[in-house]
């Protein structure tokens, strides 16, 4: 069964808006991504412990933005939500757990939905940041 564990929104000053999360609500940060979408800001991740928030610097109309669900089993959560009527994935996600791995869309509402095996609820071992922007190389 599918579970509900992250809502990400679009903000305008990631920073900001997880400084106010954190003091307000005691959210916890437990990853940070920057790619080329969000760049120069870092996208940031917060938990209560179960659910996460994921605040998003990207350039599309603010407010929420997806909401994802954590499944066993990413290509028999992807084949369910087809076989009742989704609408397909419009583009590839790498598949390695650190992020969304496929998006499917609601065919009544347009919402974009997030299968993944699971997100971090306490910070990882290893880093705690991952910029994948491209880089710039003077010329």
């Amino acid at each position: 069964m599918a579970k509900i564990r992250h809502i990400a929104i679009v903000v305008e000053d990631s920073e900001q808006s997880a400084a106010f999360y954190k003091e307000a609500f005691g959210l916890k940060e437990v990853f940070r991504n920057k790619n080329d979408n969000t760049a120069p800001q870092w996208a940031i991740f917060l938990t209560d412990g179960y659910i996460n928030l994921a605040l998003l610097p990207i350039k599309e109309p603010l407010g929420v933005n997806h909401f994802g669900f954590a499944v066993d089993d990413v290509e028999e959560g992807l084949q369910t939500a087809l076989a009742a009527g989704a609408n397909p994935p419009t583009y590839a996600l790498p598949r390695d757990g650190r992020q969304a791995e496929t998006f499917v869309t609601d065919p009544h509402l347009g919402i974009k939905l997030d299968i993944s095996r699971g997100w971090l609820t306490e910070k990882p071992q290893g880093a705690t940041s991952m910029d994948t922007s491209t880089q710039v190389t003077a010329g």
